[in-house]
């Protein structure tokens, strides 16, 4: 149930009432009897406790199994290119040294 605040149009008393949105508003000041206006508030703010409340904590099993393959499939690649560069390489030397030596 949300707190509404409301302002006397006559003597200017400002008061809070925890009511019900289905209960019908205030109409007169506790203080002078006049008329009152509901103020808009600011609201309060909300907290968020426990799991829940971010997308990955509804994810699959299926989801997260397919995320690890893809991570070390993406891995495995990196390795081997790293090590089909250094072959590469290493041929490359050979063969200017045979040919600096020829």
């Amino acid at each position: 149930m949300p707190t509404y605040e409301y302002e006397c149009t006559k003597c200017n008393h400002r008061f809070e009432r925890f009511q019900s949105m289905k209960d019908e508003h205030v109409k007169r000041c506790p203080e002078c009897r006049c008329k009152v206006q509901r103020l808009i508030g600011t609201g309060a703010g909300i907290i968020f406790k426990g799991s829940g409340f971010y997308q990955t904590d509804y994810r699959s099993k299926d989801y997260h199994e397919a995320a690890k393959k893809d991570t070390s499939a993406a891995s495995a690649p990196a390795a081997s290119d790293a090590k089909s560069a250094a072959t590469t390489e290493g041929k490359k030397e050979a063969t200017a040294a045979k040919k600096s030596t020829a």
